[in-house]
């Protein structure tokens, strides 16, 4: 089906893009809806006064992504974007398949040599314009491996969306599991296909290890980052969805933005949370309090230690960065004893990451790389301050995580230092 855009939105879709034009140079954080997210959007977007989020039908049937999106992009300078969530075509999540641009049956080879393939594109296409997203993002299959047989598939989406799909500017998803992330030969095999592929911008989204939040392969890290910075080199917009704040090392690449959310499963990428199998992370519910200068999230019960070890001042939010969320579990009382939810975790969680992307680009390559090994050495220094007196993060506790950054910010500048250097200012 075609669908025309009239006066009135291609306006606003213009006014959209120059109103970001000022913050290009900045690495943006853009929201990635989650369960629970419809206020968390528009409160913070409309706080920040401006915003991106990215909507996910597996969370929002076709009513409420409408009334989410109308929300959002009434706000001054609110936008959206929509993930399709293809990654998996044989997933059988209920909310997700309800969907009317979701295929009715699926067969690996025919789907893309066929009229099921530009159906897919136009319904998706017709939603997109109906949300008032600025861009459109392609559906894109998981790559288990970067094979001749994912690439081609990749190709034919790309071509048929340019030919039968032109309202919006187009988003390529190159979605990828963790074993082909770690692959540096996968990686470089992706860099040169995607040479010949027409996109004004990718959505980087990529598994973690073995199902880690915080990815202790230092060698997972650096091929994101470099995978971001060969698309970048390339003039596209880059922006990583599914990060958590250990993708702030995503500035060195100077990707566009990271996109992250409220719970686990919105801060790393697990491809079975499309199958309906999958158990929610919510039924397992704790209150986190992100620690941004260390990198680290620790329970409450444990902000109650640092307080009778008489550190607790020094893991309060640093000014620049606060948005006034966690006030009350500094105000001199056990921070166990105040009312502290995770309405006011998660929202202070986002509003930190977001100062932090805000202050990881610098003006040259050099001076970003000095900004996240100051970032990772304040880090330290505070956690060495932390853990002898009990006080750590368990699972999130970036103390091993920081030399895992360091190596691949050290193999990082090996690779692309010298051509950043010179085209930094250009990017």
């Amino acid at each position: 089906m075609e669908v025309f855009l009239h006066v009135g939105m291609v306006t606003r879709q213009r006014r959209r893009r120059f109103e970001l034009r000022g913050k290009e140079s900045l690495m943006q954080l853009y929201l990635q809806f989650g369960y629970g997210m419809m206020e968390h959007c528009r409160s913070l977007i409309s706080s920040w006064k401006g915003g991106t989020a990215i909507l996910s039908p597996r969370d929002l049937d076709d009513e409420q992504l409408e009334r989410v999106a109308g929300s959002i992009t009434a706000l001054p300078a609110g936008h959206c974007l929509l993930d399709p969530q293809f990654y998996l075509p044989h997933a059988d999540h209920e909310r997700l398949c309800s969907h009317s641009y979701w295929p009715e049956e699926y067969e690996t080879g025919a789907f893309f040599q066929g009229p099921a393939l530009t159906k897919l594109l136009g319904k998706l296409q017709e939603l997109n314009v109906r949300l008032g997203c600025d861009e459109f993002i392609l559906p894109g299959l998981l790559a288990t491996s970067v094979d001749d047989d994912w690439l081609g598939t990749q190709r034919t989406i790309i071509e048929e969306a340019q030919a039968k799909a032109k309202q919006l500017p187009h988003i390529v998803t190159i979605a990828l599991s963790a074993e082909a992330v770690k692959d540096e030969e996968q990686i470089a095999l992706l860099l040169e296909a995607s040479e010949q592929w027409s996109a004004s911008g990718y959505y980087v989204v990529c598994e973690h290890p073995n199902g880690q939040y915080l990815v202790t392969e230092p060698n997972w890290v650096a091929n994101v980052i470099d995978l971001a910075a060969g698309l970048r080199l390339r003039g596209a917009k880059v922006f990583l969805g599914y990060c958590n704040h250990q993708m702030l090392i995503g500035a060195l690449a100077k990707v566009n933005a990271i996109a992250s959310g409220t719970w686990m499963n919105v801060r790393s990428f697990p491809p079975e949370k499309f199958k309906a199998q999958y158990e929610e992370e919510i039924k397992q519910r704790a209150t986190w309090y992100y620690c941004a200068q260390a990198l680290s999230e620790y329970k409450i019960p444990f902000l109650d230690i640092a307080k009778r070890q008489k550190v607790l001042p020094l893991m309060a939010p640093p000014t620049e960065i606060d948005g006034g969320f966690v006030s009350v579990l500094f105000s001199g009382v056990q921070p166990s004893s105040v009312p502290f939810g995770e309405q006011a975790a998660f929202r202070h969680y986002l509003h930190c990451l977001r100062g932090q992307c805000a202050s990881a680009t610098g003006a040259s390559f050099d001076a970003t790389i000095a900004n996240h090994e100051r970032l990772l050495n304040e880090a330290e220094a505070l956690l060495q301050r932390l853990a002898p007196s009990g006080i750590r993060g368990q699972l999130r506790d970036f103390g091993e995580i920081v030399d895992v950054n360091r190596a691949a910010l050290e193999l990082f500048r090996t690779l692309r230092g010298a051509v950043l250097r010179r085209r930094w200012s250009s990017l």
